[in-house]
């Protein structure tokens, strides 16, 4: 289950950040009342099912994998499914792939990236332990499976094999976090990966609230509206702005477009 923790200063929110072990990631929202849902969830909807889930997905599939050559310059045709989804989360197709990072902070800046100051909305950041999900996904599927004999380690290296011919092939109703092994560029300068549900037939918010995961370390820290303007200057102090994370125009223009509205908040 999901702890939701309130914090009231700046230098609360990154005393709970800087404390976290380096196996946590991270999820930033620009309104804490947002749901932990993946973009393909919200398409989707109420009408959510094992059925429409894959439907859409191979739709999507099938539409974006012939044209990839025609469009895309500067990544290397995927190789593998979960490498495919990845490249289709990065262009703004709907998956059912959830972004998270190693970094605390990036977490923090995409929280901010859509957050309109002007709203007064609260801000969240997911924590989460990746090391213990992971475990207790591997143990779900070993108690399935007698023939999986992968640990926390050895799945890093043949992670996109997993997917294919495990997680996506039986369905277990565990959560599994994974970065295909071949990187775009955006998504290794961001430190990302992924977490997304075992069983397409559940969503995601479903799995992280059974029974396998209630001893998991998972935060939620909603961080109240007047902190915008702090975590706003200290982002900018430790360069972690849009134009890095992104390395391309539209980083570029993402940042000119930030700029503007702290300026219409009088934040500089």
């Amino acid at each position: 289950m999901i702890k939701e923790i309130e914090i009231n200063t700046i230098d609360e929110l990154f005393e709970q950040l800087n404390k976290l072990p380096n196996h946590f990631i991270y999820r930033g929202h620009a309104s804490a009342k947002w749901l932990l849902e993946s973009s393909l969830e919200r398409v989707i909807g109420r009408s959510w099912s094992n059925d429409d889930a894959k439907k859409f997905e191979d739709y999507s599939l099938l539409q974006f994998k012939p044209k990839f050559h025609l469009y895309d310059h500067e990544n290397i045709e995927p190789k593998s499914k979960l490498a495919w989804l990845s490249i289709m989360q990065h262009y703004g197709v709907p998956t059912r792939l959830l972004d998270f990072t190693e970094s605390p902070y990036i977490a923090l800046y995409f929280a901010l990236e859509t957050y309109n100051p002007q709203s007064q909305t609260d801000l969240a950041i997911f924590a989460f332990d990746h090391r213990a999900i992971m475990k207790h996904s591997i143990e779900h599927i070993k108690s399935k499976n007698k023939e999986f004999n992968e640990d926390y380690l050895s799945i890093y290296e043949k992670r996109d094999f997993i997917f294919d011919k495990v997680i996506d092939k039986f369905g277990y109703d565990i959560v599994w976090i994974a970065e295909p092994e071949q990187l775009n560029a955006r998504l290794d300068r961001q430190a990302g990966s992924f977490l997304f549900s075992g069983n397409q037939g559940l969503k995601i918010q479903t799995v992280l609230d059974s029974e396998l995961y209630k001893n998991v370390q998972m935060y939620k820290f909603c961080i109240p509206s007047e902190l915008y303007v702090h975590i706003y200057a200290l982002l900018q102090k430790m360069n972690i702005t849009s134009k890095i994370l992104y390395g391309d125009l539209d980083g570029l223009a993402c940042a000119i477009k930030m700029h503007m509205v702290a300026r219409s908040v009088n934040l500089i």
